[in-house]
């Protein structure tokens, strides 16, 4: 990029910079005179440069950066040098991104003037006489001066006296009557959250000096790059522009695997909703201040036992966050789930992140790009995600165009896939750039203290150490959920002041025991509460413990238990409609409230927030399997593997077929392939995608169960056989074609053992 500068003695110059080391730079928007009267690169090269018309706006502009403190400033006409193709082409389509860095962006406006204006003001009374001459400025005809209105940060008008125009609140009124944008738009708001056809709409009425300018000068508007072929018409050009257009819309979805904002929305309904005084005490907290406040605190460790509230108190710092950061920054979270296969791998949680990012920001999908355009969708869902969604992400983060960029990922702990992967990562960005400030929150796990004490600029922020602070925060919650307990059910006021002392002397400082218990109460009549509260010891084991009890001596301990096993070996929270497909014991409930009933009984493990089954909580499946698997599962996890898998090819047997969403055309956008009602696959959709993850967790894993061994063969080959064909096709309804090409890499792998025992076996004179 061609900078100019002014010397104290007044001579201009001209510089150029690598894009890493730009100077901040003040930059001109005007319109164009005769060619013959505007200053050329060349002519500053040679000298011949003041004698031109076009001069006196270089002049203008240089003045007006000193004043503004800048050295630098930039001028379309003698900063490019149009004779180079190479770079003319270039400058056309990084001009968006040099508007936008620039630091002030003056529009000189040489149709306009305010000395006369400025004696009839004196004669009439009447201020801002320009004003007729401003909304009838040939400025607002041009094409490429649309970019130079909406890229800026601060813009500012002109007179071609070098007078300002108005003030900033009253010209945006002007702008936006004269143009038709919106004022959000004109505010600042990032340009991708108005609608391609909202921004087309901006340029109608703009005229370009070359046909094809008319699509050139809209690329920044709607975040693509287009190289300018002049002589290919404004037909070719806009042609070529929607093409790019589909390519980052396809870019932008395939990224996607899961939007983190809804997990947040989830997470926080599942929870009961976020209480603001539950969190607000970290924003006075001094580590936290630091943070946020110290360029040279970049990453901030949450640490804390299970269920002292880490998930809710980061929910509540992205929503300070999101209130309170400038415009121009840019927040991506990820709230990580070991029980739900989407979100509890290391390479989830960069795909999560990098949506978010790119989503808010389509621009810098330009570095996705380059490997996208040549492997697609397969980049993120092959064995080789991970590689290459690093150096995508260590190229954002390097991007000119980031300013102030916050990342945060919730639970480390439970980043079930490649988490020392995902801790070097984080160690290592977050110590690479000033611009990104990255929160993560874990519980104490010394392998992850260990692998964090390698980022350079870090902090922690111990909940153990504000045990104070914390405690404050759950005695507010206990106070709000004990409230709407009485208010609810009615509880007279010795029965509300029990339950609230009960609470207040057993929760240890622990957000989730005290929403368990109010849960538990919420079923409980009021006749019963006070009998009821002693059942409710300290402490999360404890309280699992006897939640557990109490559901194994229940007139439903059979089915609860079961319910409570096939979920707890589940990849991902599942709906009824999959539940009751995988339970064998649910098979005879035939209405949906008598489901809902059984899995409300299992509710201090299992929640249910629109039809879709949870755990309440990470601890609560840790529990299970650490403290409770012999009573959930009868022979082994194993075991309840194996009956998933053989029940769910059952499923797919039964439920596959061709064109089962009746598209009739062969080859048919998976985008437009909207489900029948009632849709035929509703109970399919799981195991379509996971009955080879339960094939490979199942006993078949075991040398010794050679019969399950062969029984798996001769099932998984009959299915192949007759439904390969039909489960690909489920497999593309469900948008899950990558899962599948994983899923037989671990089935090959699976059968390869197989063959090696089978070989083994022989050997030793078995019989298979």
């Amino acid at each position: 990029m061609r900078l100019l500068q002014y010397s104290e003695s007044g001579e201009l110059s001209i510089h150029s910079f690598d894009d890493g080391a730009i100077p901040p730079y003040a930059i001109l928007s005007h319109t164009w005179g005769v060619d013959a009267e505007e200053v050329t690169c060349a002519d500053l090269l040679t000298g011949n440069n003041k004698a031109k018309r076009g001069y006196k706006k270089i002049r203008f502009c240089g003045q007006q950066a000193r004043q503004d403190g800048l050295q630098y400033f930039w001028v379309d006409t003698c900063c490019i040098d149009k004779t180079d193709k190479a770079e003319l082409s270039h400058a056309i389509r990084s001009m968006f991104r040099w508007y936008h860095n620039a630091k002030r962006c003056y529009v000189y406006l040489s149709d306009v003037s305010t000395r006369k204006r400025e004696f009839d003001d004196m004669l009439t009374g009447i201020p801002h006489r320009w004003e007729p001459d401003f909304s009838t400025s040939r400025w607002f005809t041009r094409g490429w001066t649309l970019q130079e209105l909406l890229a800026p940060s601060i813009v500012e008008f002109f007179s071609r006296e070098g007078k300002k125009l108005g003030n900033k609140k009253s010209l945006k009124l002007l702008i936006q009557k004269i143009t038709g944008i919106s004022h959000e738009a004109l505010n600042g708001i990032p340009l991708s959250q108005f609608s391609v056809d909202e921004r087309l709409r901006w340029k109608e009425g703009r005229i370009t000096k070359h046909e094809e300018d008319g699509a050139y000068s809209l690329q920044g508007i709607l975040d693509v790059e287009l190289a300018p072929v002049y002589g290919e018409g404004a037909a070719g050009a806009f042609k070529r522009l929607w093409g790019e257009i589909g390519k980052l819309e396809r870019c932008i979805q395939d990224i996607r695997q899961a939007d983190p904002r809804d997990d947040k929305k989830r997470i926080k309904e599942t929870k009961g909703g976020l209480l603001a005084d539950s969190y607000r005490w970290v924003l006075d907290n001094i580590t936290f201040r630091q943070w946020q406040e110290d360029q040279d605190s970049r990453l901030l460790w949450v640490k804390g036992d299970p269920g002292k509230g880490k998930t809710m108190l980061l929910c509540g710092i992205v929503n300070e966050l999101q209130d309170s950061m400038p415009q121009n920054a840019l927040l991506s979270y990820f709230f990580c789930q070991a029980t739900d296969s989407r979100i509890n791998n290391a390479t989830a949680v960069l795909r999560g992140l990098l949506y978010m990012l790119v989503d808010q920001r389509p621009s810098l999908a330009v570095h996705v790009r380059k490997k996208h355009n040549r492997a697609g969708r397969s980049l993120f869902d092959d064995a080789n995600a991970w590689v290459a969604l690093t150096e995508i992400f260590a190229d954002v983060l390097r991007d000119g165009s980031l300013g102030t960029t916050y990342m945060i990922v919730d639970a480390l702990d439970e980043c079930v896939t490649d988490l020392p992967k995902l801790l070097g990562f984080v160690a290592k960005q977050s110590s690479a750039s000033p611009r990104v400030k990255w929160i993560v929150s874990s519980r104490n796990w010394p392998a992850i203290e260990e692998e964090l004490e390698r980022a350079e600029h870090k902090t922690r922020l111990s909940l153990e150490l504000n045990a104070e602070s914390v405690a404050a925060a759950v005695k507010v919650f206990i106070q709000q959920k004990v409230d709407q307990l009485a208010q609810e059910k009615r509880y007279k006021p010795e029965i509300k002041d029990a339950v609230l002392q009960h609470l207040t002397s057993n929760a240890n400082d622990t957000f989730l025991w005290v929403a368990l218990v109010c849960q538990n109460l919420q079923g409980t009549p009021k006749w019963n509460v006070l009998g009821k509260l002693a059942l409710f010891p300290p402490g999360l084991d404890s309280l699992y413990q006897r939640m557990m009890h109490h559901i194994s001596v229940s007139d439903s301990a059979k089915i609860c238990l079961r319910v409570l096993a096939v979920t707890a070996v589940l990849y991902r929270p599942v709906t009824i409609a999959e539940l009751v497909a995988l339970v064998k014991q649910l098979e005879d409930v035939d209405d949906l409230e008598s489901v809902q009933e059984i899995i409300g009984l299992c509710g201090s493990f299992l929640t249910l927030r629109e039809n879709t089954v949870y755990f309440v909580h990470q601890s609560a499946k840790d529990f299970l399997f650490a403290q409770a698997s012999d009573k959930i599962f009868l022979d082994s996890a194993e075991q309840v593997h194996w009956e998933i898998f053989l029940k769910s090819l059952a499923i797919l047997t039964r439920t596959l077929h061709r064109d089962m969403y009746g598209l009739k055309a062969l080859g048919s956008p998976v985008k437009n392939a909207e489900p029948p009602n009632p849709d035929p696959l509703v109970e399919s959709r799981y195991p379509c995608v996971y009955w080879i993850d339960h094939l490979c967790d199942s006993k078949t894993k075991s040398l010794a169960d050679r019969g399950s061994n062969l029984q798996a063969r001769g099932v998984v080959f009959e299915f192949l056989k007759k439904k390969y064909l039909y489960w690909l096709e489920g497999l593309s309804l469900y948008k899950s074609v990558g899962k599948g090409v994983v899923s037989m890499a671990k089935l090959l792998s699976l059968v390869q053992v197989w063959h090696t025992e089978s070989v083994y076996s022989y050997s030793e004179g078995w019989t298979i």
